[in-house]
């Protein structure tokens, strides 16, 4: 059985307000249009940044007269616009066959704040999830957001991914947990001009051993583009580093010939399963003063 899926990682505009209809719609616009490119290299999961049809600045939804930081005023938001921004997006997945994760705000019911959150539409064009961002800095949680609650794992064909949001990647807690829920890719989108974050990206890939997706805006691609890390932690594809829309495309292949992979799932991967599952306590010296006693040579 052939255990392959095309991946796209995409580096799309991201708008910054959710007040302006018109920036709304250009960033769906330009959404479609990667699909429909990622469609055309024969992908069959494409992935979008944090927020990609919008992810507010807290400068334009969460600042007082004098530019302090407020609670924001949600009601400001054209939700209209992005629920039919979100709903073309879910259609055109299920006319181009293609699996769909893209970012956005997700409305709750009053007064509770909304989700930042991942949207995960089929290749039939339902939304099938959605992963609300569980871990918040201190002005999405103080003035944005509700944080979500657990974390998400979605099957498509055969392989397994996770989901994790922007500052999430500053807590290795999140990976290790996907790592024991038996992923083989976590998608990493993020809203940050940050080249570090893109570094600690990569490290998930060399000590959990899986695929990582890692989607920024194409506004901050100059900093660290798109890409798809390897297990084992190389680069497989990135974009290009030019601030323009684009898109990333790799194979996962869970019986890669590819000699790091070979060695990152099939042999690293399960040694350290065993290493954390209490291989060494048994070959622990004890009673031994040779081992016991630090201050003698």
């Amino acid at each position: 059985m052939v255990r392959t899926l095309r991946l796209a990682v995409a580096q799309s505009t991201v708008p910054e307000d959710p007040t302006d209809e018109g920036a709304l719609r250009a960033a769906g616009e330009e959404i479609r249009a990667l699909m429909v490119e990622a469609a055309g290299l024969g992908a069959r999961l494409v992935q979008f940044p944090e927020g990609a049809i919008t992810y507010p600045s807290k400068h334009v939804m969460a600042a007082g007269p004098a530019g302090e930081p407020v609670p924001a005023d949600w009601s400001r938001a054209a939700w209209d616009v992005l629920r039919e921004e979100a709903e073309s997006i879910a259609a055109l997945a299920g006319e181009l066959g293609l699996w769909t994760a893209f970012g956005s705000i997700h409305p709750l019911t009053l007064p509770n704040r909304p989700h930042n959150s991942l949207y995960i539409v089929s290749d039939h064009g339902k939304l099938v999830a959605r992963y609300d961002k569980r871990i918040l800095s201190h002005t999405e949680i103080s003035f944005l957001y509700s944080p979500g609650r657990e974390p998400l794992v979605v099957e498509v064909d055969g392989i397994r991914f996770g989901f994790a949001l922007c500052i999430e990647a500053n807590f290795p807690e999140v990976f290790a947990e996907y790592e024991r829920l038996d992923v083989d890719c976590v998608l990493l989108s993020v809203m940050a001009d940050d080249a570090p974050r893109a570094r600690v990206a990569q490290a998930y890939g060399t000590l959990y051993n899986y695929w990582l997706g890692y989607s920024v805006p194409a506004q901050f691609s100059a900093t660290v583009p798109s890409g798809i890390v390897a297990p084992g932690g190389r680069w497989l594809a990135r974009c290009p580093a030019d601030g323009r829309p684009a898109l990333a495309i790799a194979d996962i292949d869970l019986d890669s010939e590819d000699a790091d992979i070979d060695m990152a799932v099939r042999r690293a991967r399960p040694w350290r399963r065993s290493a954390r599952a209490g291989l060494y306590d048994k070959r622990i010296p004890v009673g031994d003063p040779r081992s016991e006693t630090a201050t003698a040579f």
